[in-house]
């Protein structure tokens, strides 16, 4: 590779020029669009291509993310601060190489709530698997929150019929585009896996149950997220709603709403989440009828996703990112938490606190509490994923994330996230070791967890021979590896408290 002849790449829409990595081993592309702006008429539309260039286009310099509230989270875990645009369609790409060597492609859709995020987060740099795996790197924007997945069918008819999964469409679109382009940066289109944390992953749920994502990837890892966060179609009217009522739009003609500026729209989606804190996500996926027909879960236990691997897990203890600096937690007995439990919606069984208690013995009320939460949003919904696949695909993998954060005294444990930088190998990066810390054999597990995913995205298997032998999920022995300081298979981890669950969830 001459590393002073800048890489140029043909796209359906024009030449692109990129750049080497500082080691020149792996070529960068960013702020690629593969969809045109998305602002005035296109507000709340279905993605489109781009117009086409003639001229060799800049791709250096990342594109704009997808209009947000700011995130404290975001900040700590280093993303800089980039403009925000309602032409945030663009993509990035990391690979080896430009020829014909048809590398697998691994697409990486970001978490954040659906209402945050981008595809630029230094987290997320692909260069550690280009460099690892010979694998070409996608990661993307989406349209996000207020402009991303708020359901106007109501009010503004079939002209916003489809504006309640707008940000899943913009997903279908770059992986239309991964399918037409990718051949061009090294990649082979017809061996494509999907990735994804957080909303990321629950996107990817609800992929797996779309009829336009059909054929579009083949397998898919899906990192604390699995096919529970949809919003039936009452409610997601009902909170578009109250979104247009915050905004001062209730009543205001289509119109309106494509001129209203972005900002009015994110203050009012501000005042939304926080009514709705504790009670689910307000803005996520729909279930329509059209573009998501039925709930995920339903469908992939239909077999919408039959010919797709699964590789699905959870850290430990997820919610002790959410909760850890929740002083309220530090106040209550078990009594407590149950009333909380009861209070944020919980459906999981009446006997959870005492049962999760007795195993539990010494844990304090943000253990019992994180424990509980933990399996009722993450835990869970991964396991019936898993099950609902099985029949369809015995190709099912399981993993728990167990290594714990050395950080502000160890009180996140092994929380939400924190598994990211080891899948990405980027431990080192901006950020991180204020929320990791320095647990022992952290790169070593970095390296191993990234050549799990590289070995499951090359041929649907995790396995290889840096990590014990990882069998697939099945039902006798619900197999899962933990990975952690000490990495090998559990059987049926936290089975007692899985068995409680029941129907629930």
């Amino acid at each position: 590779m001459d590393a002073s002849v800048p890489p140029v790449a043909l796209t359906s829409t024009g030449p692109v020029r990129g750049r080497p990595t500082r080691d020149g081993d792996v070529l960068m592309f960013r702020g690629i669009p593969y969809g045109a702006p998305a602002g005035g008429a296109r507000r709340w539309q279905p993605p489109r291509p781009p117009d086409p260039w003639t001229d060799v286009r800049d791709a250096t310099s990342f594109g704009p993310s997808a209009p947000q509230n700011p995130s404290p989270l975001d900040r700590a875990w280093g993303a800089h601060r980039l403009d925000m645009s309602e032409d945030c369609l663009r993509l990035n790409v990391w690979t080896p190489a430009i020829d014909d060597r048809r590398r697998p492609v691994m697409v990486w859709i970001h978490g954040g709530g659906f209402t945050g995020g981008s595809g630029s987060t230094p987290w997320y740099d692909g260069r550690g698997f280009a460099r690892r795996g010979d694998v070409v790197v996608v990661t993307l924007n989406y349209r996000l929150g207020v402009l991303g997945f708020l359901d106007l069918s109501e009010v503004g008819g079939e002209a916003l019929a489809r504006s309640g999964n707008i940000g899943l469409l913009d997903q279908v679109a770059a992986l239309a585009w991964v399918r037409d382009n990718v051949a061009a940066f090294g990649g082979d289109p017809g061996n494509v896996t999907v990735f994804g944390e957080s909303a990321g992953a629950m996107s990817i749920g609800a992929l797996l149950a779309m009829p336009a994502a059909t054929g579009l990837f083949h397998r898919a890892i899906l990192q604390s997220g699995a096919a529970h966060n949809t919003s039936p179609r009452e409610r997601a009217r009902a909170i578009a709603s109250e979104l247009l009522e915050a905004a001062g739009l209730a009543g205001a003609g289509a119109d309106a709403l494509l001129e209203a500026p972005v900002e009015q729209l994110l203050a009012a989606q501000s005042v939304v989440e926080a009514r709705h804190q504790g009670s689910g996500l307000p803005f996520q996926p729909v279930v329509e009828g059209r573009d998501l027909p039925t709930a995920p879960l339903a469908a992939v236990a239909a077999g919408s996703s039959s010919g797709v691997p699964l590789l699905v897990g959870t850290t430990a203890e997820e919610m002790k990112l959410f909760g850890v600096w929740d002083r309220s937690l530090g106040t209550l007995d078990d009594e407590g938490v149950a009333g909380r439990w009861r209070d944020q919606g919980g459906v999981g069984p009446t006997d959870a606190v005492s049962v999760y208690r007795a195993s539990r013995p010494t844990a304090s009320a943000l253990d019992l509490w994180s424990a509980i939460a933990t399996d009722w949003v993450f835990r869970i919904p991964a396991i019936r994923l898993l099950e609902a696949q099985l029949s369809h695909q015995p190709a099912c993998w399981s993993y728990l994330f167990t290594t714990r954060s050395t950080a502000f005294g160890g009180l996140l444990g092994s929380c939400h996230a924190l598994e990211i930088p080891f899948v990405f190998d980027t431990l080192d990066r901006p950020g991180v070791a204020m929320f990791t810390g320095d647990p022992p054999g952290a790169g070593e597990l970095a390296a191993a967890m990234q050549e799990a995913w590289i070995a499951f995205a090359r041929s649907g298997d995790p396995n290889h021979d840096g990590l014990p032998p990882w069998p697939p999920y099945d039902l006798l022995g619900r197999q899962t590896m933990d990975l952690g300081p000490d990495p090998g298979v559990l059987v049926d981890p936290g089975g007692a408290e899985r068995e409680l669950w029941g129907g629930h969830r």
